[in-house]
């Protein structure tokens, strides 16, 4: 199995250069990659940590790391909802770190019935 680590290094280079950066809180950061390898472990993708997950790929691809909302939670808050992913400028404080509202659908966010 993969180390936080081993995926901190491999993320890391394919996300910054799209302008992903991890935020600086190294500790934060690696509970939440350790949360992404455990999801991947229990249901064989990497679900967001921060949010519930129903076990169906399918069902779940809009929260598969990196979710749909990252794109433009970033854009309008400098950050994801969970804070793994944030904008250079987020990191560097020159955006206010503001809570992150949830974009996910509701009838999402209550699980598949």
């Amino acid at each position: 199995m993969m180390t936080v680590e081993q995926l901190y290094e491999m993320l890391k280079k394919v996300q910054e250069p799209k302008g992903y950066y991890f935020n600086k809180n190294k500790e934060k950061v690696f509970a939440l990659l350790e949360g992404l390898l455990i999801n991947k472990e229990r249901y064989g993708y990497m679900a967001c940590p921060c949010r519930l997950a129903s076990g169906d790929r399918e069902w779940d691809k809009d929260i598969t790391c990196p979710c749909i909302y990252r794109e433009p939670d970033v854009k309008e808050y400098g950050s994801c909802y969970c804070n793994l992913y944030v904008s250079k400028e987020w990191n560097e404080e020159k955006v206010a770190c503001v809570y992150v509202p949830e974009r996910r659908p509701v009838e999402k966010t209550l699980g598949k019935l």
